[in-house]
């Protein structure tokens, strides 16, 4: 067995086990915790397959940022697990029926896959040759498919716009800052002198 094969099926088996054990864990901290290194064994077998870019960019992004968020949030939130617990426990036949048919149909897919005799070199064709994977993965994002990776994008921005007008909510009865108000302001109109004499008011 080359260290390869034994990296692979070290990472496989901690992948494997962590993912089970953030669903089985009591502690909502300790599951973040497993997300985390699920993450890391993930990213290692990524490496192995010669995806360094996507390797780091799971440790920085998912690692570096959503796992430890989902960690803050969880221990910053004082939530009532043991009564969550409780309420789940009514639907656990529901979930247990939908866990058999996932797996059987994963089974399914499993047993009917056929691997085409042209597949890896199908593969081997999308890349640049001899250039390391994050120099071609930017020639095939920014050369090749510049004008989708750029539609992508838009799309993407249009989404987010949709998202923030739909849910953006206009309240009468807060002050809010008129700033073209502000600005278009005559200096004459916005303050008046008064004489004041001595020993009365206004």
């Amino acid at each position: 067995m080359t260290a390869a094969v034994f990296a692979f099926y070290a990472f496989a088996v901690v992948t494997v086990a962590a993912g089970l054990m953030v669903t089985l864990s009591r502690n909502p901290v300790h599951s973040v915790l497993w997300l985390i290194l699920a993450f890391l064994s993930t990213s290692g077998l990524f490496v192995l397959l010669g995806a360094e870019f996507v390797a780091m960019l799971l440790v920085i992004v998912y690692v570096g940022a959503v796992a430890v968020l989902f960690l803050f949030v969880v221990m910053m939130l004082d939530i009532d697990f043991a009564a969550l617990r409780g309420e789940l426990a009514g639907y656990l036949p529901l979930g247990l029926l939908i866990g058999v048919v996932l797996l059987m149909q994963i089974a399914i897919g499993i047993g009917v896959w056929q691997v085409a005799p042209d597949a890896e070199a199908l593969r081997d064709a999308v890349t640049p040759t001899e250039v390391e994977n994050t120099r071609a993965l930017g020639m095939l994002i920014y050369d090749r498919y510049f004008l989708l990776f750029q539609l992508s994008g838009l799309i993407l921005l249009v989404a987010m716009i949709g998202a923030i007008l739909l849910t953006l909510r206009h309240r009468k009865d807060i002050k809010r800052q008129n700033v073209l108000q502000q600005m278009w302001r005559d200096p004459a109109k916005a303050m008046e002198l008064k004489d004041v004499k001595p020993g009365q008011g206004l």
